[in-house]
């Protein structure tokens, strides 16, 4: 008779909150600790919490101190306005830090699972990173981007990347290193939904994420776009609300925000979606094999880099979103789509990191 070890050890799960991407792929990990019996304690701020209090609203949460992750109006800024707000995120990491080795002793902590937050980590108990940039992409100033986040990634104990490392993979430079100090393991892509055999309702689906203004921008020209549009649309504007709510204007069907059990429902109703080119949104596409159009976030180098990657392996053509018409649109006919992935995960080994030794 095997002893399950796992029998309720207790693991902080933290995705930073930049746009919502990190928290909707930590939902799948969430179910998968809870199937090995584990206990998930939830911790993240702003809308990537709310997100997650929606989704598992019985599982205890806890709030970490924002990044103060401000977007630039203008996307060319975007890089220099991190750099004028880092003194506010390296407070905000410091800060955590202290929260989390608080809360392991508070909470009975027994392992830690942070999606890019850089102080959730705790020398107490064995902890993981989650990232699928081990390069960050800064234009010119890349190489010192990436070192830095290395040296933090080298402190963790294991860093999973969602990804294969197959010569064929989803992060190309993003994910795969040339020399590699880091004790990662590629756990293959990580997503939340199902492809299931559906009739189609809608045309397009639009989805719309990431922080703000810029989701604002893309919100506004998009539903001028749209209008024009000679097909059924559904647009999900990514604001993470009290209560649901569905309008119509024209042949545009309009929620707010939609559940992750509504989400795929209505991708696998739809014929193609226009979204942006962040990695958990290519993940979930590549999941349900579905045809796409990228606008890539301003000044986002990472979502610029994956639209090039996908564009030029004929997979998703993509527009800048200055420049982007809906005529544009008629181009992913003749693009593939992302073609799906068979992924089983294998948790069990995975979870061992929280077994084997105490960190």
């Amino acid at each position: 008779m095997s002893i399950d070890y796992s029998a309720n050890k207790t693991i902080l799960v933290a995705p930073l909150n930049w746009g919502l991407g990190h928290a909707t792929r930590c939902i799948p990990i969430i179910k998968a600790l809870q199937e090995n019996n584990y206990i998930p304690i939830i911790a993240s701020d702003g809308v990537a919490l709310a997100l997650l209090r929606k989704e598992f609203p019985y599982i205890q949460t806890l709030e970490l101190p924002s990044y103060h992750i401000e977007y630039a109006k203008n996307g060319k800024n975007f890089k220099w306005k991190l750099i004028k707000n880092l003194p506010k995120m390296i407070t905000a990491i410091l800060d955590e830090k202290k929260m989390v080795n608080h809360w392991v002793k508070k909470h009975g902590i027994d392992g830690i699972i942070s999606d890019n937050r850089l102080g959730v980590i705790s020398k107490k108990v064995p902890s993981v990173f989650i990232t699928h940039q081990l390069n960050v992409m800064t234009g010119n100033t890349t190489w010192f981007t990436s070192k830095c986040h290395q040296h933090f990634i080298k402190k963790y104990n294991e860093c999973w990347v969602p990804d294969s490392n197959e010569k064929t993979n989803l992060t190309g430079d993003l994910g795969h290193l040339k020399n590699n100090e880091l004790n990662l393991k590629y756990i293959g892509p990580l997503s939340r939904m199902k492809k299931k055999d559906t009739p189609k309702i809608y045309d397009m689906m639009i989805i719309l994420s990431g922080p703000e203004p810029q989701r604002t921008f893309l919100d506004e020209k998009l539903q001028k776009e749209a209008a024009k549009y000679p097909g059924k649309v559904v647009f999900v504007q990514g604001k993470v609300e009290k209560s649901q709510e569905k309008w119509q204007a024209g042949n545009v069907t309009y929620y707010n925000f939609m559940n992750s059990k509504q989400l795929e429902q209505t991708f696998n109703e739809s014929e193609f979606v226009l979204c942006r080119s962040g990695y958990t949104t290519v993940m979930d596409l590549a999941k349900l094999g579905k045809k796409a159009f990228f606008i890539p976030t301003p000044g986002q180098y990472e979502q610029e880099y994956l639209a090039i990657k996908l564009q030029e392996e004929n997979l998703v053509p993509y527009a800048m979103q200055d420049d982007f018409t809906i005529g544009d649109l008629s181009k992913v006919k003749s693009f593939k789509g992302l073609s799906q992935f068979e992924n089983n995960i294998d948790w069990d080994s995975l979870f061992k990191v929280f077994e084997d030794k105490t960190a």
